[in-house]
Formats: C-alpha cells, sequence, structure tokens
C-alpha cells in the first residue's frame, strides 16, 4: 500500500463554497492548519494520532486544493503519514490510516455541502 494517497472528487458547486466546505471538515475533524492561501483555495493540515475520539496510530499531513472544473469544481487530496516529530514516514507507517482521515474529511466536506 502506498504511503502517499493522491485523490480528486468533483463536484457541482462553485470552487468558493467547496473550499469554504473543505476548510470546515478539516476544523471539524480538529486539524492543525499549518497554511493557508484562501485566494489560491488550498490549506495545508495536519491531523494527530487521535481523530473523533478514534486512536489511527499514525499521524497524516494533508494538502488540499479546490479548482475550477466546468461549471463545478474540484478537490485535489495529497497526504502522507508522519512520524512523531512531523518527519514524511517512508517505512513502518500502519495500513489504512492516510486514506481513513481522506474518507472522513471527503464525508464531512460531502455534509458541509449539503
Amino acid at each position: 500500500m502506498p504511503y502517499d494517497i493522491h485523490q480528486e472528487k468533483q463536484y457541482p458547486q462553485a470552487v468558493q463554497n467547496v473550499h469554504t466546505a473543505a476548510v470546515k471538515s478539516a476544523e471539524t475533524l480538529k486539524g492543525k492548519f499549518l497554511s493557508s492561501a484562501p485566494e489560491q483555495y488550498r490549506f495545508e493540515v495536519k491531523y494527530d494520532k487521535t481523530v473523533l475520539g478514534k486512536v489511527l496510530g499514525d499521524r497524516t499531513q494533508m494538502t488540499c486544493v479546490v479548482v475550477a472544473d466546468g461549471e463545478g469544481s474540484k478537490v485535489i487530496i495529497d497526504a502522507y503519514p508522519l512520524d512523531a516529530v512531523g518527519r514524511k514516514l517512508m517505512f513502518g507507517a500502519r495500513a489504512g490510516v492516510t486514506q481513513t482521515i481522506i474518507n472522513w474529511f471527503l464525508e464531512q466536506l460531502e455534509k458541509n455541502l449539503s
């Protein structure tokens, strides 16, 4: 299983609306914002081992960019696991943790858009 995960998803809503919903999703999951460029519809967030009261075992860093896609938007996510001091894990990551964070983020995003 790859440690770096790249995922894209399309939405019929406008870029601004999707970006606002994405930021709220990251906040709901208690992510710590590392950087944010609202004018570029981009942010980077770090999640601890425990998210929504569930211990996942690894920390995760995620970048989210929202771009225009025809009349709608596309969310582009790149995420990877981190070690205890915040460095990218190259080996020894627990299977499925990063994908679980992405799945929860997208679920929250869709709730926020509805």
